[in-house]
């Protein structure tokens, strides 16, 4: 049974198409994930699923009586009430029962019978709309989501940042919808959230169409990926890693089918040139008609293409010495509560240290103290080694002014560059056209992740601290960072909670866990690897198979050109005879009029066959091209 169907979908902005020739559907049970670089149309999308916004053209249609629960990063929950009211504002009964049975138990406290009965009646109530089982649920999806018993009587206009964001997350998933809308759920997250959610998805009833740049999230949650271009939609029935090597296998098949094509239309055109008004003109006629006929094969769009052109390169700089952080007796607490303590940690040369940890555990805070900023009341003391040249990547990207232009925050580095040696510059960073001198309040939140980055490499650096650099970038942008931190020679510390950059990145893992920290190597998840035996095995097999198919191919390619050579001489021959037989039907028959029907005949089977062998004379020249 359908839950979502999209057909024929269009949508643009002032006459410029975001997107057109979307199509697709989702049954109970069923989860993709909807994936493309940053300003292809992802939310807007979404936006269209969820009837927020009309199409151009096409449909979106929701199930009748079906619940849709919609998470975008730009929503915010009121600021008014406590945290477990907040979390049932899905069920609007349970929510204004709630309110009165507080009411009536305040009342109760008179110990009047009426109050008291009141009481009863409303509590009554509350049971019959599965008030008291709803709100044990709830506190479970609370506690996954890192708020604790006492949390839910917090007011939420007390909570940070980062824990409105789960509370946005978790009054979604309370809803228990049978169409589940998720854009970027994660970015809120630590790692073992994360897991909590990938098993709530996996069990979850219903659909799930879901947008995120966490590559492990992406595998673990759907196997189905659909990719959004500007001309179409693709669907894969395959998770997110399988789905990026199949698209660039397909995309090759469908160049080379191109490539194919035009070498056909450029051979066909040079033969109708020089036949056109010689002894072959009706060859070349045909061979016109054969193209008139042809149809067209649409250059591919790769959807990546302009995403993977960002290029993160550190500018050369001095070495360090070997150690290059010796911290000692490192300590905090917020708000009276202690976050870690006597936390010790020796950084050489070259580490990328990875900091990881639940939320609210001090990730942050540990790395300001050991990027040198600690805050008042802060311990310990952390030596720092020689020739360091230190940079910091903020997540709340507090480096950036968003009163000024992009041009003018560059410049606030390099005060010599002209303004086009920083939109050159600027360019490397896919900031194009005329977007350099925009404000940087109107850019996106990867837009303004681009931004900090550029700062931050426009200075040599050989010391960085990196607080959750991908949370705002798409997938190509946060691979080719992770390739530069790879290659980079200095030394980094980072916060991550994006497992495949935590795996491909980090050296070394410090985990900071209920106030103790545990260092040690390589601590996340690998796939495993198949025995050196078997991959040697498949690799034999391998070379033994591509050489016979090479064989094989040169085989097929040989009889091709044959036949070719065959068909284009018996074509000639074809429709000379043809021609000929056609001026003897316009001759007078004499009388003869069996002599003529015979005559037609002959004509009508020789055009058949001079047909059937220039479609396959037109088919063998595409494949031999």
């Amino acid at each position: 049974m359908t839950l979502l169907q999209v057909g024929d979908v269009r949508f643009g902005y002032g006459g410029d198409t975001l997107f057109e020739n979307v199509t697709f559907t989702l049954a109970p049970g069923e989860r993709a994930s909807l994936v493309a670089p940053n300003g292809a149309g992802k939310t807007t999308l979404m936006r269209l699923c969820a009837g927020e916004i009309e199409p151009d053209a096409g449909m979106a249609v929701v199930r009748r009586g079906a619940k849709v629960a919609f998470y975008r990063q730009s929503h915010e929950v009121a600021a008014e009430g406590d945290v477990l009211s907040a979390f049932l504002s899905g069920f609007t009964e349970v929510l204004e029962l709630r309110a009165e049975l507080v009411t009536a138990q305040h009342d109760a406290a008179s110990g009047t019978k009426e109050a008291l009965d009141h009481l009863a009646h409303v509590t009554e109530r509350y049971h019959i709309a599965r008030g008291d089982e709803l709100e044990r649920e709830v506190t479970t999806l609370a506690n996954k989501l890192g708020f604790s018993n006492a949390d839910l009587a917090r007011p939420v206009s007390s909570l940070s940042g980062g824990e409105r964001g789960r509370l946005r997350l978790g009054t979604v998933l309370a809803k228990d919808a049978d169409l589940l809308l998720l854009d970027e759920p994660t970015n809120h997250l630590d790692l073992d959230t994360i897991d909590w959610l990938e098993g709530f998805l996996q069990r979850h009833r219903g659909a799930v169409l879901l947008v995120s740049h966490d590559r492990a999230f992406l595998d673990a949650t759907c196997p189905e990926t659909m990719e959004l271009g500007r001309k179409a939609l693709r669907v894969y029935p395959m998770k997110y890693t399988d789905y990026a090597v199949e698209r660039e296998a397909e995309l090759a098949r469908e160049r080379a089918l191109l490539e194919r094509q035009d070498a056909l239309i450029e051979k066909t055109e040079e033969f109708i040139r020089q036949n056109i008004a010689g002894q072959k003109t009706k060859q070349a006629q045909s061979r016109r008609k054969m193209l008139d006929k042809l149809d067209r094969v649409d250059r591919p769009e790769d959807v990546w293409a302009v995403a993977e052109r960002v290029k993160f390169r550190f500018a050369p700089a001095n070495r360090t010495g070997d150690i290059v952080l010796e911290a000692k007796g490192l300590g905090a607490e917020r708000g009276g509560r202690a976050l870690f303590a006597d936390f010790d940690l020796l950084v050489r040369r070259g580490e990328r240290i990875a900091i990881v940890g639940p939320n609210g555990a001090g990730k942050t805070t540990l790395l300001n103290q050991l990027a040198g900023s600690p805050a008042e009341g802060d311990v310990g003391s952390v030596r720092r080694g020689t020739n360091l040249q230190e940079g910091y990547f903020d997540q709340h990207l507090g480096d950036v002014n968003p009163k000024k232009t992009a041009v003018e925050e560059i410049r606030t580095i390099r005060g010599d560059y002209t303004v086009e040696k920083v939109r050159e510059y600027l360019a490397r960073f896919r900031f194009w056209g005329d977007q350099p001198l925009h404000v940087v309040g109107k850019f996106s939140g990867g837009e303004r992740s681009r931004l900090a980055l550029a700062k931050l490499l426009l200075e040599p650096r050989n010391l960085l601290f990196l607080d959750e650099p991908t949370n705002h970038l798409d997938i190509p942008a946060a691979e080719i960072l992770e390739e530069a931190l790879m290659g980079f020679e200095g030394t980094v510390l980072f916060v991550s909670h994006d497992r495949r950059f935590l795996e491909n990145v980090a050296t070394r893992v410090v985990s900071v866990r209920d106030g103790r920290n545990r260092d040690r190597e390589r601590w996340l998840r690998r796939s495993t690897k198949a025995p050196t035996t078997d991959r040697n095995t498949q690799k034999r097999a391998g070379k033994t198979s591509t050489y016979e198919d090479r064989k094989q191919a040169t085989r097929e390619k040989e009889k091709r050109k044959r036949r070719i050579a065959e068909l284009e001489n018996s074509i000639a021959v074809g429709e000379t005879e043809l021609q000929v037989l056609r001026d003897a039907l316009k001759a007078d028959p004499a009388g003869d009029w069996s002599k003529l029907a015979e005559m037609a005949e002959r004509e009508q089977d020789l055009a058949r066959r001079i047909e059937s062998m220039m479609a396959e004379w037109a088919k063998l020249s595409e494949e031999a091209s």
